[in-house]
């Protein structure tokens, strides 16, 4: 079948992207779901840091490919062995495709299933195939979904089937934003109620952090940012307290609001700048996690004494160490009880001819979460 599709042409471009077009709107050819896939329906598709750093060659990719990974839709199709969806589901689409047999998947560390990872980086889908293709020539799948399309074809095991009351634009962000945010504050941290935490970056997943910290119960949610508007959002969001980041003393600011540091200071930007800040406001005997992807070429130095006089944990976290299985599940619940009012994160509804336009007001720092709207 033919697909549109925003198809990423040449890295680096330069901006602003509504000008130079590196994301070009056309068709693509779409091979069907082959054993253990399905066809879906892609309906709403959030625009991410981690498709950007794609764009702007921070981390480059193949191309031409199709990125987006935050998405949710409806199954159309189904490939052979498929038994337990069926045409018409809803679903949240996971782009960590869990084979469920490795040691991590075995161990309950699903997001880190090595065939997965080994696919992703391959730009196939779990089982090795590829479906999409583009002037005669197969493309590469981005992290096995390849979103930014209105169809697309994956893995069984990377979609998450969710009720159909749910609006899907709103489904969409729990693929990435609010797994990873949340993610990282109940299951990498694991904060208890009571203690404190910082965020350092406050985009979607920043911001779903603070949500995440609020609904674990955590005492004091200290939001931090360079750009005095989304520290006005954090605060509207419940945090307690703010800090820029761009003040001269705003590691001591911070510090001395906490009474020497956070017990969880979690690093949303992908920069070792911003990961040394949060390092430097987290308290002795404290946690920070990085959350962030930067560029490769980044490296943290940190004196290695403070890990064991000061007892410190420095941690990563993918996809927020999620169960998507499991966790998707809950996080839903908790949107609907309002205490993650992941709706406030939608700031932009754009169709897919809007998509460079979208990604230059995500390079601004202008938008929280923007989401392409697949049917305009």
């Amino acid at each position: 079948m033919k697909t549109r599709a925003a198809v990423l042409t040449r890295i680096g471009a330069p901006a602003p992207y509504a000008e130079s077009r590196p994301l070009e709107v056309t068709e693509v050819d779409l091979a069907p779901p082959g054993p253990g896939e399905v066809l879906v329906r892609v309906v709403a598709a959030g625009l991410c840091h981690s498709d950007l750093s794609i764009i702007n060659g921070d981390r480059p990719r193949r191309t031409p490919i199709v990125l987006g990974h935050e998405a949710a839709g409806v199954v159309e199709a189904l490939g052979e062995g498929v038994t337990d969806l069926v045409p018409g589901d809803h679903v949240i689409l996971v782009f960590v495709p869990s084979c469920g047999h490795c040691a991590p998947c075995s161990e309950g560390r699903p997001v880190l299933c090595e065939p997965a990872g080994a696919a992703n980086v391959a730009g196939t889908l779990l089982g090795g195939g590829r479906r999409l293709s583009w002037q005669g020539q197969p493309m590469d799948h981005f992290v096995g979904v390849s979103a930014f399309a209105q169809h697309a074809v994956l893995s069984r095991r990377g979609v998450q089937k969710i009720d159909r009351e749910l609006p899907l634009e709103i489904a969409a962000l729990f693929g990435c934003a609010v797994m990873t945010g949340v993610g990282a504050v109940v299951n990498t941290s694991q904060v208890r109620p009571g203690q404190s935490v910082a965020v350092v970056g406050l985009g979607g997943v920043g911001l779903s952090a603070v949500m995440g910290a609020l609904a674990a119960g955590a005492g004091r949610v200290v939001a931090v940012d360079l750009a005095d508007d989304k520290l006005a959002f954090a605060r509207r969001l419940g945090a307690t307290d703010v800090v820029n980041a761009g003040a001269d003393n705003a590691v001591e600011q911070l510090r001395e609001l906490t009474g020497g540091g956070v017990d969880h200071a979690l690093e949303m930007v992908g920069s070792a700048r911003a990961l040394e800040f949060a390092y430097r406001v987290t308290r002795r005997g404290g946690t920070t996690v990085t959350v962030g992807l930067p560029a490769s070429s980044q490296n943290l130095s940190t004196p290695v004494w403070h890990l064991v006089a000061e007892e410190r944990t420095l941690k990563g976290s993918y996809l927020g160490s999620c169960v998507p299985r499991r966790d998707i599940g809950r996080f839903v619940a908790l949107y609907r009880q309002g205490k993650l009012p992941v709706d406030q994160l939608l700031t932009g509804r754009l169709s897919l001819d809007q998509i460079n336009l979208g990604f230059d007001r995500l390079a601004r720092g202008a938008a929280i979460r923007q989401v392409i709207m697949m049917e305009g």
